[in-house]
């Protein structure tokens, strides 16, 4: 019985044997494993890049969006002082007993400019120049011919504008 039990055991193939077609299969030629190599290079590189890419717009989008805040936020500050620069242009335009006092409110008026204009910010609404409603809030209309077509012949209001950004739209009225 002992030589049916050896006799069975060299028969059976060991665990650590395998079939001769599994051992012909597992080792690639260079060629293949080369060609698979450049294949995934290829792969992970664009990968790399597509990343690298959406970085780079990521980065873009978030800068032009930071300077839209800045931009809407320097905007509604310069909204909120405009009334007190509209009132001390008309007190300006007010006759005055006391010259001295004329004088300070014109060279505050003044001073305001210089410092909307440091800012960048560049007033609108000038008589004679094209109505744009971009720009333009038209509150009256005047039929007068001799002024020419959409052409303000008068600021109600002046609009200001830094960059191509409306901060107030000139409130004027047209003529024709």
């Amino acid at each position: 019985m002992e030589e049916n039990k050896k006799e069975t055991a060299a028969c059976q193939p060991e665990a650590d044997e395998q079939p001769a077609g599994a051992a012909q299969a597992e080792p690639q030629a260079p060629a293949d494993r080369e060609a698979e190599l450049i294949a995934q290079l290829n792969e992970l590189d664009d990968r790399y890049k597509r990343m690298l890419a959406e970085y780079d717009n990521f980065r873009k989008r978030s800068g032009k969006e930071r300077e839209g805040v800045f931009a809407d936020a320097f905007s509604a500050a310069v909204s909120l002082f405009l009334p007190v620069l509209d009132n001390l242009e008309r007190a300006a335009q007010q006759t005055c007993q006391d010259a001295e006092y004329q004088k300070g409110v014109e060279m505050m008026v003044k001073q305001f400019y210089e410092i909307l204009d440091k800012s960048g910010v560049k007033p609108l609404g000038e008589v004679g120049e094209d109505f744009d409603p971009a720009l333009h809030n038209a509150i009256m209309h005047v039929e007068d011919e001799s002024l020419g077509e959409n052409k303000v012949c008068e600021v109600l209001l002046r609009g200001f504008v830094r960059g191509d950004r409306v901060i107030r739209h000139a409130m004027v009225k047209v003529a024709n």
